[in-house]
């Protein structure tokens, strides 16, 4: 009796033992692979993100949703100790968000963000504004665009090529935030790409800042197509299009976020909104399925090769 207690215990820990050296070995892998891996070429670059509200069934949610959206990345750009500049800021009249966007700088801080874009879907009830009879699930969405922002983004300009106009810029009101025409809208003739700036009380800092975001899109315009070939047989694609397929539903009933792309539910929409470590946790699911897919990519290019040799 007293060897078959002895025997337990040393099965116990042999088992204990076991599950530690699994646990290295499967992080000793995962470091092998990210050191054979070639470096995502902007993983390392600052971010151009925008947020803009779809259409919905009814209510404001997707403008209301927006709103929380922004707010979730501007907490986690503060989690990481990132910077977070508002760039532009289009306020809906029942408080909530039309568009926004913003330039985040930090370490890594594309790498964290570059699978947020794509189209987010939020189902819910409408909290005030709505008759009885709509006092039902309402379903919206709202788009997000990640853009690298390299720190010299060598795109030449031609001045011939812009119409720059000014304006008074608006605050969350509606009210005009102050008596001059601060606010700069920059149109690219060529491309029809149009950006605006109108947080910063100088004019000429405003358009310095459109500038360099109008620089940016076209950087991506350029070196899209590029990442799209490299990306094509991947699930993740990396989301510089507004019009990308559904990625996540953000389910209140429920109190439920599920990310289709890798089938990851958490049931915690307030801690995810709040940008703060629940957010990070789903980000990191994110970066590990992306991994493997890299990982598989290689492995299989690697037979490839060699069977071709």
């Amino acid at each position: 009796e007293l060897g078959s207690r002895d025997e337990k215990q040393l099965l116990e820990l042999a088992l204990e033992e076991k599950e530690g050296l699994d646990k290295k070995i499967n992080m000793l892998c995962r470091k092998l692979f990210q050191l054979l891996l070639p470096k995502e070429k902007y993983d390392r670059s600052h971010v151009i993100l925008e947020v803009t509200a779809g259409r919905t069934t009814g209510g404001d949610i997707c403008q209301q949703f927006t709103k929380e959206m922004f707010e979730m990345y501007q907490n986690y750009a503060d989690y990481k100790r990132w910077t977070f500049d508002i760039v532009n800021y289009m306020p809906a009249e029942i408080g909530g968000l039309h568009h926004a966007a913003a330039h985040i700088s930090g370490d890594d801080a594309y790498r964290h963000l570059k699978y947020e874009g794509g189209t987010h879907r939020v189902q819910r009830i409408p909290e005030t504004g709505l008759s009885s009879r709509m006092q039902r699930i309402h379903t919206g969405t709202m788009s997000v665009i990640v853009l690298p922002q390299p720190e010299e983004v060598d795109v030449k300009v031609d001045p011939k090529d812009l119409r720059i106009d000014t304006f008074r810029a608006k605050g969350a009101g509606g009210q005009h935030v102050n008596k001059t025409d601060s606010a700069v809208r920059i149109v690219h003739l060529p491309t029809g790409l149009t950006v605006e700036c109108q947080q910063e009380r100088s004019q000429q800092m405003n358009k310095e800042i459109a500038l360099r975001t109008l620089r940016a899109k076209l950087y991506q315009q350029v070196t899209e197509k590029q990442l799209s070939q490299e990306q094509s047989a991947r699930k993740l694609q990396l989301g510089t299009r507004a019009q990308s397929e559904r990625i996540r539903t953000y389910n209140f009933t429920q109190d439920r976020v599920t990310d289709h792309r890798i089938s990851y539910d958490a049931r915690n929409i307030k801690e995810i909104l709040s940008g703060k470590e629940a957010l990070d946790k789903l980000i990191n699911k994110l970066l590990e399925f992306a991994e493997m897919e890299a990982v598989t990519e290689y492995l299989e290019n690697l037979q490839v090769s060699e069977g071709g040799g």
